[in-house]
């Protein structure tokens, strides 16, 4: 029986959404709220107790002691769902750091079109890490052995990953005492599919083992990775201005929507849009030119690096169709929706796909190749603005957002202390002193079985209130910007005040938009940087700092997530949890939970948790960072201590005369 179809208030908080659901339901068209609605999800498959790994199933174990065909249990049937998730999420972002190193390679030795070694001081800092020599050489040179290092790990059969050495010491001491380093990406992620075969691992502990080894794949892998050649190739993110939500589209312009992950094809289609023929192309359709934007982790690819806006986050994919004003909807890989050509069929939008990876029934096919990526990003372009003949209706919503992204961990570096200083030194001296109470990091997709954007959102604002200082990545970072989070002067007066005093004295906002989801890998940079610069323990185990996935859907953010509590970070995850086992069972008896929270603690000083309410998540935020404040004896955190903000403070006493002034200063008259 389907559920009851929720009021708009309950399937968002965002205004443009409403707008277009309330689009869709005057067409009688469905989108993922719609379908999340029609269809609860299995309870068997939701807890993960459902095995369908051989032919003698699908086995549903639904009471407690029962077994599958194999005398499989339900502990190991979990554990075994978790780990090919975390194989597949680890799969993702890996294969996207895959493709970035084989085009660094043709880069450097001139094989592509349209890209550039456009960072050299990150490509030799990088470079230098590793021991690859820089001195006397060409940017070519470093680039193309900085390229063979990296494609040698996704093939590398023994030894170890070897950006597992940016952790910290002590970290990289535990993972060997442990045994869980990986020795190859493609090694790891093939391992846990054959331990996860009928007949194979059936032991909760070993499993879950692999899972973690799998998990840093990706995270000290294929994500670090990524990030650092998109980096060489793109520029390193520093703040720039953009905007978020629906409303960005333009009436009068062709409208292209870059959606996916991989910054290879959207980064070239911004060149091409640029490019004077193309221009001139667009107007002689009528068109006042090109009007790039992004969904997803692909819009925050070019969001943080040239301030292309964000025209929304996951659960806006199908919405941005239903303006009517998108001439094309290109993609690439992950989180696509199939619904979206059907949808476009109700429009004049042309639903383009360009991985070799992925193909869609029924969408054109453009493959894009990096050796031919001007080009090929230019003839995307021309099939968009041939389309602009075709728009019809249009109704977009008149809601956008400023915002200030770009915040890489070189920029959060820099910020701190400048260019011949520049340290993590203020930011921890400003947690010790307990103007910062801590650190969040809010990361993650939307859930339409949520509300869109309320957990990320009200758990942000929250924080902030009791003076954590946010950042984030991703689908969460876009929901915090379109709510106007991301501004330096957003929010000011409901950040409590030591906070406050940090975001004014350095010039910056409140939450920190550090990129897509792959960029987390800056997250784990930043904190192993503050446990080096010391005063706040000697690992990441030690720092006050939580992440959170208000609203997860995707098997990569189980990926992450494990990865996280790998190098010691507190994760709590909102929503449904995949492992939530029988209502009869009693919660001790829950083996693998009670692995995932108590033994990763023991393990790894981080620890996963699935929690439902918003309230509950901010509490054990908050309950987990004074925690480690005490263990590190620190002040006990409080927000009267520091009183108002030095700007804040300054603009009251203007008001004042010159006695009063000194009498509010320093208790005295002048």
């Amino acid at each position: 029986m389907a559920k009851k179809e929720r009021t708009m208030d309950e399937r968002t908080i965002d205004p443009a959404s409403k707008e277009m659901l309330i689009r869709a339901d005057e067409l009688g068209l469905g989108t993922a709220f719609h379908r999340a609605e029609a269809m609860p999800p299995c309870n068997i498959g939701a807890a993960g107790m459902c095995c369908k790994f051989c032919g003698m199933g699908p086995c549903r174990l639904t009471k407690d002691g029962s077994t599958g065909v194999c005398g499989a249990t339900i502990d190991t049937i979990q554990a075994r769902n978790l780990v090919r998730a975390i194989a597949a999420g680890s799969a993702a972002h890996s294969d996207h750091g895959r493709d970035m190193a084989f085009t660094l390679k043709a880069v450097a030795n001139g094989e592509t079109e349209g890209y550039v070694l456009r960072d050299i001081a990150k490509l030799r800092t990088v470079a230098a890490f590793y021991d690859i020599p820089i001195e006397g050489r060409s940017p070519e040179e470093i680039a193309n052995d900085l390229a063979d290092l990296y494609i040698a790990q996704f093939g590398q059969q023994k030894g170890e990953l070897a950006p597992i050495r940016r952790a910290t010491e002590k970290r990289q001491k535990l993972w060997r005492e442990l045994g869980v380093v990986p020795r190859g990406i493609d090694r790891e992620v093939v391992e846990s599919l054959h331990r996860t075969h009928m007949g194979d691992d059936q032991h909760v502990p070993h499993l879950l083992e692999q899972a973690v080894r799998t998990s840093m794949t990706d995270g000290w892998g294929g994500s670090i990775i990524a990030t650092d050649i998109a980096d060489i190739l793109f520029g390193t993110p520093a703040p720039v201005v953009g905007q978020a939500n629906l409303g960005v589209l333009k009436d009068d312009m062709v409208n292209v929507v870059v959606h996916g992950h991989e910054p290879l094809l959207s980064q070239m289609m911004v060149v091409a849009s640029q490019d004077p023929e193309i221009i001139e192309y667009a107007e002689a359709a009528g068109a006042k030119g090109v009007n790039m934007s992004g969904i997803c982790c692909t819009a925050n690819e070019i969001l943080v690096r040239q301030g292309v806006p964000a025209a929304g986050n996951f659960l806006q994919q199908e919405l941005a169709i239903l303006t009517g004003a998108v001439e094309a909807m290109v993609v690439d890989v992950q989180c696509i929706m199939q619904a979206l050509v059907s949808l476009s069929e109700n429009f004049h939008t042309k639903v383009i796909t360009t991985s070799p990876k992925v193909r869609i029934t029924n969408a054109t096919h453009i493959e894009f190749n990096e050796h031919k990526a001007l080009t090929i990003a230019k003839d995307i372009l021309k099939v968009a603005i041939d389309n602009y003949k075709n728009r019809g209706e249009t109704q977009i919503p008149d809601v956008r957002s400023d915002l200030v992204p770009g915040f890489s961990h070189e920029y959060i570096n820099y910020m701190l202390g400048g260019t011949y200083r520049s340290s993590f030194r203020p930011l921890n001296d400003a947690i010790m002193s307990g103007r910062i109470r801590g650190v969040a990091a809010i990361v993650g997709c939307n859930n339409p079985r949520s509300t869109q954007d309320h957990f990320h959102t009200y758990v942000t604002k929250e924080l902030l209130k009791q003076d954590v200082l946010v950042v984030e990545t991703g689908c969460g970072a876009i929901a915090a910007a379109k709510l106007g989070l991301l501004l330096g002067e957003a929010g000011l007066d409901k950040v409590g005040p030591g906070l406050r005093e940090i975001c004014e004295t350095i010039g910056i906002p409140p939450v920190l938009h550090m990129g897509s989801c792959v960029d987390n890998s800056r997250i784990l940079t930043v904190l192993t940087q503050m446990a080096e610069e010391g005063g706040l323990g000697d690992d990441i185990d030690q720092i006050p700092a939580v992440g959170l996935a208000p609203e997860w859907m995707s098997e990569k953010a189980l990926a992450i997530a494990t990865y996280c509590v790998a190098s010691g970070a507190y994760v709590i995850f909102g929503g449904s949890s995949p492992l939530s086992g029988m209502p009869d069972r009693v919660s001790d008896s829950d083996l693998v939970l009670n692995y995932l929270s108590v033994e990763w603690e023991n393990l790894y000083g981080g620890k996963l948790e699935f929690i439902n309410e918003a309230d509950e998540m901010v509490q054990k935020t908050l309950e987990h960072i004074d925690k480690k404040r005490a263990a590190l004896k620190l002040p006990e955190y409080d927000a009267s201590k520091f009183g108002k903000s030095g700007d804040a403070r300054m603009g009251e006493l203007e008001s004042l005369s010159f006695e009063e002034q000194q009498k509010a200063l320093y208790g005295v008259p002048a």
